[in-house]
């Protein structure tokens, strides 16, 4: 089943882009497809298939925390481009109100 120039044109607005009228043909056509492509899968029988959110299952990698050396504060100031009494200058980004 075909999507509508109106259907296309309201998923265009919910993700917030403007389609051109060749960009609304071409990717009704193509959005079409995908939903046939959903159909083909609803024709599967999924009786005792758990659902899920993933193909494998997925684990954390996680390690210890440890404490290693870090750089000297003139190391680390070093890398700056304004320094001024041990601190990074920066550019003010706020106005005063």
């Amino acid at each position: 089943m075909p999507l509508s120039r109106e259907e296309v044109m309201h998923i265009a607005t919910l993700c917030r882009i403007e389609l051109s009228p060749e960009d609304v043909e071409r990717l009704g056509a193509q959005l079409s497809l995908i939903l046939e492509q959903f159909e083909v899968l609803r024709e599967l029988d999924t009786t005792g298939v758990p659902p899920t959110g993933h193909a494998v299952p997925l684990q954390n990698v996680e390690r210890e925390d440890e404490v290693t050396p870090s750089l000297s504060r003139p190391a680390v100031l070093a890398n700056g481009p304004r320094v001024e009494e041990e601190m990074f200058r920066v550019a003010m980004v706020l106005e005063d109100s």
